[in-house]
């Protein structure tokens, strides 16, 4: 077998390999010599027919077996005399002289091929010591507990019925019946029956709710709004509609009195209890926020720290997927570029760096991680697909058949676990320091 560089370009490689015809027919031959132990053929003895015989008729087969194993083993030696890391899988370009391909089967020419590669970068981790973070952090108050009680009263407050007479007011919930039109046609969704809505709640399209104001139990309006410019369906997408809407009910809400009873209502012992399992979800929501930050202040020190070649597939593989999932959003919404303030041409810039932060990172994580025997257990991954599959009761062992006969989505599972245990094994090395910040601060979206 002869390999010969033709590129050596970054951190793309590319050779030649060429496989004399007579290396193959004895591979050839030692696979048929192992074979006529095991075949029959009517006409010989098990065991007695002749190697020549089985070429004849198991020759063209073997030897695409025999093309496909060297290939594999050929690019793999390639791999392990380098000490490559592969980036993607290499891309096999066969001669194209016509009639090779035929020729190589048949035994009477060489196989001659080209392989492309890409290869990880080779690069040193910087020394993780010297880096400082800072982590912010803000304590549950009092007030956020109160909010947080409130929001629940308000969630599960009582209506009762005004009475004969009464009208609609802001704040009352009034039970409809409705049918919509476009241009005087009916539309998908536009008819309902017993919907009720709460009138300033901005449950409904804008405007609809407004002309509700003042509807007594029995009357009919008709009702003229727009769908929002980005409403989902797109075909309903700022179009004018008319309502023939209908009230059966109209209702005041109750007073909701805070305490042990309004708890109970709730499945809650006491309001005390109410009380502490709601500043405990607030702290858990803190803790989130807190842990998100700081390790987005350490991901900033590792791309900081670390800048080398990125393989370009890589690079493109990852802007293509969030490039995707942009276009997605924005036709979703039903968006331009310049509804966002820019162009395509800048996305594309812009988005690109974001895939380079992504690879980058990715490599540095990996880096990091191997050199420190950091890994996954197969529990850890079990107990992540648990906690997924019981996101779709009833379906939970359709879940986990799923994830455990799809490689792709083991990997999925696995990636995150990988990368939280590299973020907290560096947590332990960088200096952290707590610094007191407010709620708002706390929870401020990051560019």
């Amino acid at each position: 077998m002869q390999v010969t560089e033709t590129l050596a370009e970054g951190l793309k490689r590319e050779y030649r390999v060429v496989v004399p015809v007579a290396e193959l027919d004895a591979k050839v031959n030692e696979r048929l010599t192992e074979l006529k132990d095991r075949v029959r053929i009517n006409g010989f003895r098990p065991g007695k027919v002749p190697v020549a015989h089985l070429k004849r008729v198991y020759g063209r087969a073997a030897m695409r077996e025999v093309i496909e194993e060297t290939v594999r083993e050929a690019n793999s030696s390639i791999v392990s005399d380098h000490g490559f890391k592969l980036a993607m899988d290499p891309q096999v370009q066969m001669q194209e002289s016509a009639g090779s391909i035929s020729d190589v089967v048949i035994g009477k020419a060489d196989l001659a091929y080209s392989v492309k590669i890409e290869i990880l970068p080779k690069f040193e981790l910087a020394d993780f010591k010297d880096v400082q973070i800072e982590r912010p952090i803000a304590e549950v108050t009092d007030e956020e507990v109160a909010k947080a009680i409130d929001k629940i009263a308000k969630d599960n407050v009582s209506y009762a019925e005004k009475g004969e007479g009464a009208k609609a007011e802001n704040g009352d919930k009034v039970t409809i019946s409705f049918t919509g039109t476009i241009d005087g046609q009916p539309f998908e969704g536009g008819k309902a029956e017993d919907v009720g809505v709460v009138l300033g709640s901005g449950t409904f399209i804008p405007g609809f709710e407004d002309q509700l104001i003042g509807i007594a139990p029995g009357e009919s309006r008709l009702v003229r709004a727009a769908f929002p410019d980005h409403y989902h369906p797109a075909t309903l997408a700022g179009k004018e509609a008319e309502f023939d809407v209908t009230a059966k009910t109209v209702q005041v809400a109750g007073t909701v009195h805070l305490d042990d009873d309004f708890a109970k209502s709730l499945g809650i012992e006491s309001f005390d209890k109410l009380r502490e399992l709601a500043r405990d979800r607030l702290t858990r929501e803190h803790t989130a926020a807190t842990r998100l930050k700081v390790k987005r202040a350490l991901l900033d020190a590792l791309e900081g720290r670390h800048q080398f070649e990125l393989p370009p597939t890589l690079v493109e593989q990852e802007f293509s997927n969030v490039w995707r999932t942009l276009l997605a959003d924005l036709e979703s919404q039903r968006k331009t570029f310049s509804d966002e303030g820019t162009t395509e041409e800048a996305a594309r810039a812009e988005y690109h760096k974001i895939a380079e932060r992504r690879v980058r990172l990715g490599l540095v994580i990996a880096e990091i991680g191997e050199r420190n025997a950091i890994k996954v257990t197969d529990d850890e991954i079990s107990r992540a697909i648990v906690s997924r599959s019981q996101q779709f009761p009833g379906q939970e062992q359709q879940v986990w058949d799923y994830y455990r006969k799809n490689p792709t989505a083991i990997a999925s599972v696995r990636a995150p676990i990988y990368e939280e245990k590299v973020v907290d094994f560096l947590l332990e090395l960088v200096k952290v320091t707590d610094k007191t910040v407010a709620v708002e601060e706390l929870f401020k979206e990051e560019d």
